[in-house]
């Protein structure tokens, strides 16, 4: 025979379940740090998903694409910067005195 359901006050609802996070977010963040370039990547998907499933983590895919963003425009500018230098170097190196 089974069992009536358990008695619930009108007012009662149970407790909400928690919703999760999504994984590409943390991965976004992550390899913000590590790959900038993945960073902007993985942001951009995950908040698509993010927008399509209704997870948490939107803070956090935004932070990885903004981080990945910054980064990888440093990482270009350091690039530039360097391959100035070298050329700089390079034509000083040609206009040194030769030793007689």
């Amino acid at each position: 025979m089974s069992q009536p359901p358990p008695y619930q006050h009108p007012g009662y609802y149970p407790p909400a379940q928690p919703r999760q996070t999504n994984g590409m977010a943390i991965a976004a963040l992550i390899t913000a740090f590590l790959f900038s370039p993945a960073g902007i990547v993985l942001g951009i998907v995950a908040r698509k998903q993010i927008r399509r499933t209704g997870e948490d983590g939107w803070g956090m895919a935004t932070a990885g694409l903004i981080v990945g963003a910054v980064l990888t425009v440093l990482w270009l500018l350091a690039i530039v910067l360097w391959v100035v230098l070298v050329v700089w170097l390079y034509r000083e190196a040609a206009n040194l005195p030769t030793p007689r």
